[in-house]
């Protein structure tokens, strides 16, 4: 293994010697262009770079002058520190405009010209908001504070002379870090030592971006030929990078070793801080960026904040507010000073030394003060109160559930539950998020014949939800340090360290569904082989194995390597690492893969089955093309010989007849009966043996890599251990091989295709594997060029022919297609390429470019193999969820990057589309197509590709594409990219200014998601990017029924209701003030004291609300899920004015009233003052249960509690204040009143009074009347009051 290593990096100095473009350098220090530009590569950090050093190394002086700059590893995600926390909390909190508002008012309340109460007392609201507010943001800065104290003190093992256990705070730039498997990296480290003796080592990254499968990382290319731990003392290296940023995708940098070698370093090279390593027993790296400079700290921004459409108007309301405020007191300064301009001889002490004009500017600022709280102060705190008991009952409900994965719904963002309830657009993903992501393989063609696979179409149409659970056998055991489930992935390391919760904030709920992700990756081995394959492969297998075309039966021999080469693509051209419940990893030894038969054996029958380049299938007569008819009969351990024809002349008399052991065997092909009776048995027999087969598990990037590798294992084409150079394969009727792995060239969505080049071990020839889209694939295909190429270019017409139809067919299905290619190499060509991608490789500059440049020039005349089909489910209740949607007049639209076809079909099955429906074809390819169907008056929907939404969403056609789409019932998106989703919800969103929401489950999905008003992931097969970017994760789509219609309905109703009661309750009670300025000559004096006047909104009426905010049912869950079309309650922007009008009418009574009962008595003001505020008392309760649509026990204990509060504060305050309140005297004024009948009558017909006409409202409300208990006790009420109205007089 080293001596590869070693000519890899001899060959590497050697290439870049010649091109000068790479990362080594000459040793010895040869003047060459190389070493030339070595010294040139800081021109290539654009900006800032940063120089990293052994920290116990020989070079300490400079480390020290270097790394004084750089970040200790200590994290800090609190706001707060004990010192800073008042003035930063203050500072924040007077961010917003009503704390600034009411502390103008405080201040101002200190101005003696304008005072209107105590100083003290108008700052006391002020002072309970911003206390309740500071209590809120301590706990959770403390809770912050908690968290990054527990990560700091978690401890690692440094290298200084010999290793010590340190903190992670304590880890510095430069220190050498030593780990083991299962545990968490600590800061952001260079790889250079690994147990492993290819020199890789696996982590996982699922506390960086959710995903569960592993991902190899490899030690920078000089270190993993040493083999041996690195010590600082030795390390005489220095390492050259790109300053902190938060690219988790890149790297950039090079490694100077004291010869002057440069080895360039990119992203494989480095293990990121809080991902876990796995199936590595030791590591060793160096640490290049610490704490806040590590590339997931500086990716986590905390969670996002989103400004909902009702916090908007919210805003809208306010200033309405202040405009009646400063009516008010205009009015109040007018008529104050049109009161001292017109008194005559006052009997009562007035200044005549200021002017009338003054004196009305003087009241205008006191009034300000005497109205304040017609600003509800208490609203925004009320709101975030009430939205934290609307996310824990959504958070708790079982409905919401999923039991399967263990996982409720997660609500990400606090601020926007009210957003659920104003969905106008709702875009959705399909795959994964309307499908179940959980990809079977359900049929293919091969060499252009179709293999339907009939039984296992049946065994899909049969197979239910219930059957999942058997599905994964991921075993998981505990970790004795952790106690936490780990995977059986991590079964060969003997140390274990913290487990994923100690670095993640997130609840243990979603570490489960973390540790579950991978056992939810059902059926997907669940495969019933066709019948006519397996009778082909099984003439591969048998102990005779014709190959004529004589029968319509026989396969050829080019069918054959086709069949042969197909299935291994299948099984290597993919990323996925091979464990078992006893193993954790299957490794590739040289004891591994001793094929059944002998090699010589297997070499000639490759040889003669080996595929023919076009190039030289022309040359070739058809009768050759076609396939000669041969003899080729082997035995397990007997002999081998091979018939071939007269005019043969290309193999010598050793080839015609060759005789391994024993006795030499010829049998004529027109002696085999090819028509087997026992095809079935072989089907049946060929099941068990995979059953009962050694378990193997493998852990893919995605599910359609996990089906494919599971059918190929089906045929016995079975992928068995992986290397970072090789593979090792089972192949029917060979056994186990050794796989040359040279190159792995990952799928990416520019290619939209992988491929894996290999040295094939029989042929030893260059291969490359290639599987991908098919409208990239068949694009890449070879035709056959040149002179006498018509034979196979009718060959090759007729596959690509009939494998287009195929795609077409399992499109129509509801399909995934992927479509399979190889390519042979010469050596020349393989030599070439491999230059240009060496250097791509080892270069820093552009190395994304240079990478798919190089995979791209290689993907070239690839010859067609086949094609899969992979079936991916609906989900359960999709087509009841999105008919439910749309009937709550959300417009539903679906982005996916699947072909036409299977988006079309999809649709039918959720009922998107319905067979009335007229569907309406945009495409820039074949220009505008209208398929109508027989009813004229159906819907419009519209299906584009992602070529034509390129087009439609430029500047001057976008105003024409959102006109077609709002006359469409519904559009589909098909080939779209990430981006052109996340443009098309914004597009949406800006022009036509409506809510919208996006859902999906990858990490394609993210910036959809992030664009849209209310982001939705779901947590799937995709890993957890689409969760962790979200505002709202669910775990299965039908969930968004119950979320949006009855939970997104209530929250709206609930909060929008709360915002108008909080107004009307502060004009009601303002407007007492204002109408008592009448009898005052606009003073600005009250008729009640000023504590009570201060607490009154503060306190006093503050509670209800909370709970009605919380609890209020408008409707019934049932009733919303059965009639969605309640969902479409909107907001009205002239209810504000319907509300004020109302609380002007009630402020109206509840003054006038008592002022008519005691008019003419010897009460004072504070009496009158009495019987207003516990008559405005009832009136304000009263109004919540007549508004409530629910009556609980607990709105019954808050409203008792309520009012009792009141009359016991007044009550206290009458009997032992006795200067509280100067210049009134408030002593004995409640107890005298509240001891006469004539106080409770008046209170009670003041509240009948002007509840009357919202009494009267209420039964025409379209959810519904009064709670009958509440109309019993109002009638009672009332005809109390009536009889007793002649006291009054």
């Amino acid at each position: 293994m080293e001596q590869i290593h070693w000519v890899q990096h001899r060959c590497r100095q050697l290439l870049v010697g010649d091109s000068g473009r790479g990362w080594y350098s000459s040793p010895n220090g040869i003047p060459n262009k190389s070493s030339q530009n070595a010294h040139c590569y800081p021109h290539i950090f654009r900006g800032k770079r940063r120089t990293v050093l052994a920290h116990y190394g020989p070079y300490q002086q400079e480390y020290e002058d270097i790394s004084k700059n750089y970040k200790g590893n200590a994290i800090r995600t609190t706001k707060y520190s004990i010192l800073t926390f008042i003035p930063m909390n203050l500072f924040q909190q007077f961010h917003r405009a009503a704390n600034l508002y009411f502390l103008f008012l405080a201040l101002l309340n200190w101005v003696p010209v304008v005072e209107a109460f105590q100083k003290e007392i108008t700052m006391l609201p002020l002072l309970v908001v911003l206390t309740v507010t500071a209590i809120k943001d301590a706990l959770e800065d403390y809770r912050r504070y908690l968290f990054d104290k527990k990560v700091n003190n978690n401890e690692v093992r440094v290298k200084q002379k010999a290793y010590t256990v340190q903190c992670w705070k304590d880890v510095r730039v430069g220190d050498f870090i030593h780990l083991s498997c299962n545990e968490i990296i600590p800061a952001d480290m260079l790889l250079l030592y690994s147990s492993d003796p290819r020199g890789i080592c696996y982590i996982e990254t699922a506390n960086l971006d959710g995903e569960t499968n592993l991902k190899q990382r490899q030690v920078v290319s000089d270190f993993s030929l040493q083999g041996l731990e690195i010590h600082p003392d030795s390390f005489n290296s220095r390492i050259e990078c790109e300053n902190p940023n938060n690219d988790l995708s890149n790297f950039k940098g090079y490694i100077e070793h004291s010869s002057g070698v440069r080895v360039g370093l990119h992203n494989s090279n480095l293990l990121l801080r809080s991902c876990t390593i796995r199936n590595t027993e030791t590591v060793v790296g160096i640490v290049v960026y610490a704490g806040h400079e590590s590339k997931a700290m500086m990716n986590n921004s905390g969670p996002r904040y989103k400004r909902s459409k009702l916090e908007k108007r919210l805003n809208t309301d306010i200033l309405w507010c202040v405009v009646l405020l400063i009516v008010m007191c205009l009015t109040a300064a007018i008529g104050h000073s049109l009161w001292l301009k017109n008194l005559k001889d006052p009997i009562f002490q007035v200044d005549v030394e200021t002017s009338p004009a003054l004196a009305g500017f003087y009241v205008f600022w006191t009034m300000i003060i005497v109205l304040q709280v017609l600003i509800p102060i208490s609203l925004y705190v009320s709101i975030e109160i009430v939205k934290l008991g609307q996310i824990y009952f959504i958070h708790n409900d079982l409905a919401l559930y999923n039991e399967q994965m263990n996982s409720r719904i997660q609500c990400r963002a606090l601020n926007i539950t009210e957003e659920l309830g104003q969905v106008q657009y709702l875009f959705s993903d399909k795959t994964g998020t309307l499908t179940e992501n959980n990809m079977v393989f359900r049929r293919c063609s091969i060499y252009g014949v179709d293999y339907p696979h009939e039984e296992n179409a049946r065994r899909l149409e049969m197979y239910g939800p219930e059957k999942t659970e058997a599905a994964g056998r991921s075993v998981a055991l505990k970790s004795s340090f952790s106690g936490k489930s780990l995977s059986c992935r991590s079964l060969s390391c003997n140390y274990s360290s913290v487990s994923l919760h100690t670095l993640t904030a997130e609840s243990e709920e979603q570490e489960n569904q973390l540790s579950n992700h991978i056992q939810t990756r059902t059926c997907a081995r669940e495969v019933v082989p066709d019948p006519e394959l397996v009778k082909k492969l099984n003439w591969l297998s048998s102990p005779v194995l014709p190959l004529s075309e004589d029968s319509s039966d026989t396969p050829s021999s080019l069918e054959f390597t086709y069949i042969t080469d197909f299935f291994l693509a299948l099984a290597i051209c993919n990323s996925v690492v091979v464990s078992s419940p006893s193993q954790p990893r299957h490794m590739v030894s040289k004891e591994s893969g001793t094929p059944l038969r002998s090699l010589e054996e297997i070499k000639l029958m490759f040889q003669r089955l080996s595929f023919t380049p076009f190039s030289d299938l022309s040359t070739l007569s058809p009768s050759q093309i076609k396939g000669s008819p041969r003899t080729f009969t082997w035995g397990k351990t007997d002999s081998v010989t091979f018939s071939t024809p007269p005019n043969s002349n290309t193999e010598s008399e050793q080839d015609q007849e060759w005789q391994v052991k024993g006795k030499a065997i010829q049998v004529d092909i027109g002696d085999i009966n090819t028509n087997c009776d026992c095809t079935k048995q072989n089907v049946e027999d060929l099941t068990r043996d995979v059953g009962t087969d050694d378990e193997l598990l493998y852990e893919a990037e995605s599910p359609d890599e996990a089906a494919l590798v599971h059918a190929a294992r089906v045929y016995r084409c079975t992928l068995r251990g992986r290397s970072a150079e090789s593979l090792l394969v089972d192949l029917p009727g060979i056994g186990s091989l050794t796989v040359q792995l040279l190159h792995i060239l990952p799928f990416d969505s520019n290619r939209k295709r992988m491929s894996v080049v290999i040295r094939h071990p029989l042929t030893g020839q260059v291969v490359v594997y290639t599987k991908g889209a098919d409208s990239v694939i068949m694009d890449l295909a070879q035709t056959p060029k040149g002179a006498g190429a018509e034979q196979a270019q009718d060959i090759y017409s007729h596959i690509r022919e009939q494998t287009q139809k195929h795609l077409d067919s399992y499109a129509r299905e509801g399909l995934r297609t992927l479509c399979i290619a190889k390519k042979v190499l010469e050596e020349e060509e393989y030599e070439v390429w491999l230059k240009k991608q060496l250097l791509a490789e080892s270069s820093i500059e552009n190395r994304e470019e240079l990478m798919l440049e190089s995979s791209q020039s290689l993907e070239t005349n690839l010859t067609l193999l086949g094609t899969t089909g992979i079936v991916d489910r609906l989900q359960e209740e999709v087509p009841e969820t999105i008919e439910a949607l749309q009937r709550a007049g959300i417009k539903v639209w679906v982005l996916t990057g699947d072909k036409q076809e299977t988006a079309i079909n999809i649709a039918y099955s959720c009922k998107l589309l319905c067979p009335s429906d007229q569907l309406l074809t945009a495409s820039c390819r074949t220009g505008n197509q209208e398929k109508s169907f027989s009813n004229s008056m159906a819907s419009f929907v519209l299906v584009i590709d992602g070529q034509t939404v390129e087009w439609a969403l430029q500047e001057e056609l976008n105003n024409d594409f959102i006109e077609l789409s709002c006359r469409c019932k519904a559009i589909i998106c098909c080939r779209s990219t990430p981006r052109q989703k996340s443009q098309v919800v914004q597009l949406i969103r800006n022009q036509l200014g409506v809510t919208t929401l996006a859902v999906g489950d990858g990490a394609n999905d993210v910036s959809m998601i992030q664009m849209a008003d209310v982001g939705i992931g779901i947590s799937g097969q995709e890993g957890m990017q689409a969760v962790m970017s979200s505002d709202f994760a669910i775990s299965r789509f039908k969930h968004l029924r119950k979320l949006l219609l009855v939970h997104g309905h209530w929250c709206y109703a609930r909060l929008a209701n709360m915002v108008l009661y909080f107004i009307y309750k502060n004009v009601m009670y303002v407007n007492l003030l204002f109408w008592y300025q009448f009898f005052c000559g606009f003073s600005g004096g009250v008729m009640t004291n000023s504590w009570v006047l201060i607490f009154f909104n503060l306190l006093f009426t503050s509670v209800p609300p909370l709970i009605y905010g919380v609890l209020d049912q408008d409707s019934s869950a049932d009733n919303l899920m059965g009639q969605p079309e309640i969902y479409q309650a909107v907001y009205i922007p002239y209810i504000f004015w319907i509300t004020a009008v109302d609380a002007f009418y009630q402020s109206l009574v509840c003054f006038f009233m008592p002022y008519c009962a005691l008019v003419g008595s010897d009460a004072g003001e504070l009496s009158l003052g009495s019987l207003i505020n516990a008559s405005a008392l009832l009136i304000i309760l009263l109004h919540q249960v007549l508004e409530s649509h629910t009556l609980t026990w607990i709105h019954v204990v808050v409203l008792v509690l309520s009012g009792g509060f009141y009359f016991g504060f007044v009550l206290l305050f009458s009997v032992f204040c006795v200067t509280c309140s100067p210049p009134t005297n408030p002593v004995g004024v409640e107890t005298q009143q509240m001891s006469q009948p004539l106080f409770y009558i008046i209170c009670a017909l003041t509240t009948v009074t002007a509840l009357l006409p919202r009494y009267k409202h209420i039964p025409s409300h379209p959810y519904g009347g009064l709670h009958p208990a509440i109309t019993c006790l109002l009638s009672k009420a009332f005809l109390s009051a009536c009889s007793l109205a002649p006291l009054l007089s």
